[in-house]
C-alpha cells in the first residue's frame, strides 16, 4: 500500500495537469470526472422530469397510488446493475445504457418523496381552497407545490447521490471514458496511487453536488435544507 507522501508524489501529473489530452484513450482525469458528470446529470434530470409530475398525480389520486404502488415497491429494490444488461441489449451501446441506468436509479427516490409530500398537505389547506372556489391548477400551483417542495428536494438529493454511486459501477462494467473505469483500469496497472486519488475526487464530486443541490433548494424553497 503506498503511503501518502508517495501517492502525493504518483499523482502528481494527474493533479497538476488534470484536463490534458495525450491519445485517444489517454485523458486527465478532469475530462474523466466531465464525462461521468455528464451521464449522470443527463440521467437525473431525465428521472426527475418523469418522477416529479408522475409523483404528484400519485400523491393526489388514490386510485393511482393503489394502482402504482405495486409496481414501485417491485421494481425499486432492483439492483440498478441488474439493469444494465437490458440496457445494452437495447441501445447497443454503452453511454446511453449507462444513462439509462442512471434514469431508473434515480427515479424512486425522487418519485416516492414526491408522492409522499403531496399526499401529507394538510387537509385544512385545501378544505380553504375549495370553499375558495379555486380551480384546481391553482390549488397545485398554491398550496400543494410549495407544501412538498421539501419532500421534492430530498427525494432529489438521495437521487443524485445514489446516481453519482452508481455510475462507478457502471463504467467498471461498461468501460470507456468515466472515472470508474479509470477506477478499473489503474487497478487492473496495480496502480493503487491512482486509485486512492480516485476514491477522493469521487467523494470530493458527490459533496459538491449535494452542496449545489442544497443552495438550489434554499433558493427555491427560501428555507434553509438540512444537512442529511
Amino acid at each position: 500500500m503506498p503511503t501518502p507522501p508517495q501517492a502525493f508524489v504518483d499523482n502528481l501529473d494527474y493533479i497538476l495537469h488534470p484536463f490534458y489530452r495525450r491519445g485517444p484513450g489517454d485523458l486527465g482525469v478532469g475530462w474523466l470526472l466531465l464525462a461521468s458528470l455528464r451521464r449522470v446529470l443527463i440521467g437525473f434530470l431525465l428521472g426527475a422530469v418523469v418522477a416529479i409530475p408522475m409523483g404528484f398525480w400519485i400523491g393526489m389520486s388514490p386510485s393511482a397510488m393503489a394502482m402504482f404502488n405495486p409496481i414501485v415497491q417491485i421494481l425499486r429494490p432492483v439492483s440498478p446493475l441488474a439493469w444494465l444488461p437490458i440496457a445494452l441489449s437495447i441501445f447497443n451501446s454503452a453511454d446511453p445504457a449507462a444513462i439509462f441506468v442512471i434514469f431508473i436509479t434515480s427515479l424512486w427516490p425522487t418519485l416516492i418523496n414526491t408522492a409522499l409530500g403531496v399526499a401529507s398537505v394538510p387537509q385544512d389547506y385545501l378544505d380553504v381552497a375549495l370553499v375558495l372556489e379555486m380551480p384546481r391548477w391553482r390549488r397545485i400551483l398554491k398550496i400543494i407545490w410549495p407544501a412538498a417542495l421539501p419532500y421534492i428536494f430530498t427525494g432529489l438529493r438521495i437521487s443524485l447521490g445514489i446516481a453519482w454511486l452508481v455510475i462507478v459501477a457502471v463504467e467498471m462494467l461498461t468501460g470507456g471514458i468515466g472515472i470508474g473505469f479509470f477506477v478499473w483500469d489503474e487497478w487492473n496497472r496495480l496502480n493503487l496511487s491512482a486509485v486512492f486519488l480516485s476514491v477522493l475526487l469521487i467523494g470530493a464530486t458527490g459533496l459538491v453536488l449535494d452542496l449545489a443541490l442544497r443552495r438550489i433548494q434554499t433558493w427555491v424553497t427560501h428555507r434553509p435544507a438540512t444537512q442529511t
